[in-house]
């Protein structure tokens, strides 16, 4: 851990602090930094590293369920992800996603539905994953299409789900299906927050072309990888190598008492979910941003250049500057909005902001450490060639840079307007 002072800023607690050093230590002598070439196995064995170290207790709620609190620590989240992902991009994808996977069983499952899985999902002996995202609604949730039609004590499902991380490894997947029950009131036009990779058209208003079917009849559910009519339709390759699927549902009946929640929550619930690990992908930006820091500043005061080093020259002091700056202003957002979150406030907002400047910031800093490194920063195999290739995921996933501008200018505007109600004579 090369810089640790920003682990004495007011947002933690001296357990935090402990927490990331203690991981550090541990990911330096059990986390290679280099991915292999079986990514399914390598995913599974990480799972299992993590697990029986005991760091995905941090990833579920409930000390009864295996967890290490009764309720997520969003900065230990944070500070994991981070640790992690300046290791080993793959570790942090692992940790993530079982947290990711399993968060809405944590938030909103039955007694029932926690004492079977989360046990389980922290010992790393289930691999979870989340299910959102279709072909046609990505950023737009409300355009969902998958369907959950109740039979008898059963539900059968019926759609696709694609872009879901740990696809095809999975030994279960928290599926977001339309049910047909009218859930809690919801605001049909609600700002996109999906956990979709794609904005497909950053010029359109989400969902333009199509009606607005709203959020009040999603559901959430828990699909077991080896029920029937449940398939992996195809593998997808990206270009930072991770288990990732598109899946089939075709007639897929799973008991009723797999729903989370009641009917109509499922897209709360979601969204609960998201806000909670929505920052912690700003904190995984920022873990890649200080590796390539790292490697930036070793590249500047080895790299022998006339008659001096790379270091000396005023132009690489001002970059190295930039980057360090770059990364302290992400680092303060995303510590803030982890902190807020931990305080009980609704963080939108400030996660939007974090993840927004954290990964935008992260891909700057990437950038230039690769242009620091020369010619040997695009060799493969090389650290800031597979940062490189790493941090382009993170501008799109669970929302992507342009859906958390939207976010932030809504709220913005939606805040500024209850002020001007407020100020009005009565």
């Amino acid at each position: 851990m090369s810089d640790t002072a920003y682990l004495d800023w007011p947002f933690f607690a001296p357990r935090h602090a402990a927490l990331a050093r203690e991981l550090d230590a541990w990911a330096a002598a059990n986390v290679g930094d280099a991915h292999g070439s079986d990514v399914d196995a390598e995913c599974r064995a990480l799972v299992r590293t993590l697990g029986s170290a005991g760091w995905l207790a941090h990833a579920v709620a409930g000390r009864a369920h295996g967890g290490s609190a009764e309720t997520i620590d969003t900065r230990a989240i944070c500070l994991i992800r981070e640790t992690l992902a300046r290791h080993n991009g793959l570790a942090d994808f692992a940790f993530a996603m079982q947290g990711l996977g399993s968060g809405a069983i944590s938030l909103a499952g039955s007694d029932e539905q926690k004492a079977s899985v989360l046990p389980r999902v922290a010992r790393g002996e289930a691999i979870a994953a989340f299910a959102l995202s279709e072909p046609d609604a990505g950023s737009d949730v409300a355009a969902m299409a998958c369907a959950a039609r109740k039979d008898g004590d059963d539900y059968v499902l019926d759609g696709e789900k694609t872009w879901i991380s740990n696809g095809g490894i999975a030994d279960f997947y928290v599926v977001f299906a339309r049910d047909g029950a009218p859930g809690p009131a919801s605001t049909p036009d609600h700002p996109p927050r999906g956990s979709g990779p794609a904005w497909e058209r950053p010029g359109a208003r989400p969902g333009a072309d199509a009606p607005v079917r709203g959020t009040r009849d999603i559901s959430a559910f828990i699909v077991d990888a080896d029920s029937a009519g449940f398939s992996i339709a195809e593998r997808i390759d990206v270009i930072a190598p991770h288990p990732l699927a598109r899946l089939r549902f075709d007639g897929c009946r799973i008991p009723a008492a797999q729903r989370i929640g009641a009917e109509g929550e499922g897209f709360k619930i979601a969204m609960r979910t998201l806000d909670v690990f929505r920052t912690s992908v700003a904190a995984a930006a920022l873990g890649f941003a200080r590796r390539a820091f790292d490697e930036a500043m070793a590249r500047a005061t080895a790299r022998k250049m006339f008659g001096g080093v790379l270091g000396d020259f005023q132009l690489t002091q001002a970059r190295l500057a930039q980057m360090a700056t770059t990364i302290d202003s992400a680092a303060l957002l995303t510590y803030r909005a982890a902190w807020l979150r931990d305080s009980g406030a609704n963080v939108t907002r400030e996660a939007a902001m974090a993840k927004l400047a954290a990964t935008e910031g992260a891909q700057q800093v990437i950038d230039a450490a690769v242009q620091l490194w020369g010619g040997r920063g695009v060799q493969s195999g090389q650290a800031v060639e597979r940062l490189y290739r790493e941090i382009r995921a993170l501008r799109i996933y669970e929302g992507a840079s342009e859906v958390q501008q939207l976010i932030i200018g809504r709220d913005l505007l939606k805040n500024h307007a209850s002020n001007d109600r407020r100020k009005e004579p009565r």
